[in-house]
């Protein structure tokens, strides 16, 4: 009935004309596909992401395991480290304990030598004092005992270089005490103690090789050869001859020295010795500083070489010689005291025993 109404005028086909209710029937059928393919791509896309996400869990669970592995090796590193390193602690506390016990035996060292450095600082000038005093009553002793110039001298200018290093004025009135004595001793004559010495021991060495006098022998004077006769007998040739031999049997002839006495060789020996003698005595003399026996023993023992000895002969010249030039030499000689520094020496000790006192 619907085809009987439409108009024929209008040239749409049946077919072509397609009303509002099949075309939303169309959009409606649509739809479904639509939701269909959304849904297998929500699908897929959870099934991907799924997979994706399994496959992470597994990397992170790797990794994870891994870093397990890792710290548990680090773990047991860290096990021995911290094992070693209190191992290493121990001994550092037992070498921290010695050095503590080194320190406190050095701290106790160092009280102990501070309070020596203060008793020593307390005593030092004392002790300076005492060897200033036994140098000086040194010098003292040299010069009276044993009369050497030369050493009481050496003994009082250290002294006083060393108050000079000291540089105290309580020490000014010692100082010049010991000035003027040093002057003093440097104004004596000098004595040459060591070249007399060995002198007279050259001489004392010679006196054995000296020949004595009565050893002398005049020299032979020249036999005058007396002609022989041109024509001499037989029997006056032959008592001339014994006449000569005769002649020589006994012969009488000057030694040459007036005086000369005859010793056996015992007393030759002994004079020999005292001779030796009197020389040691002059020169024990010389180093006593005994004038008078210097000279008596000198002149003994050259009047018992002038007399007993052969003065032509070149070694008792010369020994001779040698003793009257020793004779010359100066031996006592008037020494001063030291009165004056060992005056101000007394002085400087009397407060010091006060004060210790």
């Amino acid at each position: 009935m619907s085809e009987e109404h439409t108009p024929a005028g209008n040239g749409v086909t049946p077919s072509a004309a397609v009303t509002p209710a099949a075309r939303n029937a169309g959009r409606g059928g649509a739809w479904p596909v639509l939701a269909l393919l959304l849904a297998l791509a929500a699908l897929v896309f959870s099934a991907y992401q799924w997979y994706q996400d399994r496959s992470s869990d597994n990397i992170l669970r790797r990794e994870l395991a891994q870093r397990l592995a890792n710290m548990e090796e680090q773990n047991k590193d860290a096990g021995a480290r911290v094992l070693q390193a209190m191992a290493a602690l121990r001994e550092a506390e037992v070498k921290v304990g010695v050095l503590e016990a080194k320190l406190a035996e050095s701290q106790n060292q160092q009280v102990a030598l501070e309070a020596l450095y203060q008793e020593l600082s307390r005593n030092r000038d004392e002790w300076a004092f005492a060897d200033i005093e036994q140098s000086v009553l040194l010098a003292s002793q040299q010069l009276q005992i044993a009369a050497n110039v030369r050493t009481a001298l050496i003994g009082l200018e250290n002294v006083e270089a060393r108050l000079q290093r000291m540089d105290q004025p309580r020490y000014s009135v010692l100082r010049r005490a010991l000035a003027r004595d040093i002057e003093r001793l440097k104004a004596l004559p000098l004595v040459d103690v060591y070249g007399t010495g060995a002198r007279l021991d050259d001489a004392i060495a010679a006196i054995d090789r000296l020949p004595l006098a009565m050893d002398a022998r005049a020299r032979p004077d020249a036999a005058v050869a007396a002609p022989a006769p041109v024509a001499e007998p037989a029997w006056e040739r032959v008592v001339r001859e014994a006449w000569r031999e005769l002649r020589q049997l006994v012969r009488v002839q000057s030694a040459g020295v007036q005086d000369a006495a005859l010793l056996a060789p015992d007393q030759a020996f002994f004079l020999r010795e005292n001779l030796k003698l009197r020389l040691l005595g002059a020169r024990i003399a010389l180093l006593s500083r005994d004038g008078r026996s210097y000279q008596g023993d000198l002149q003994a023992a050259l009047s018992a070489l002038e007399r007993h000895f052969d003065k032509r002969d070149s070694t008792v010249m010369a020994t001779a010689a040698a003793l009257r030039k020793l004779q010359s030499a100066q031996v006592q000689i008037d020494l001063p005291d030291l009165q004056d520094t060992l005056e101000a020496l007394r002085k400087l000790r009397l407060p010091r025993a006060k004060g210790a006192a």
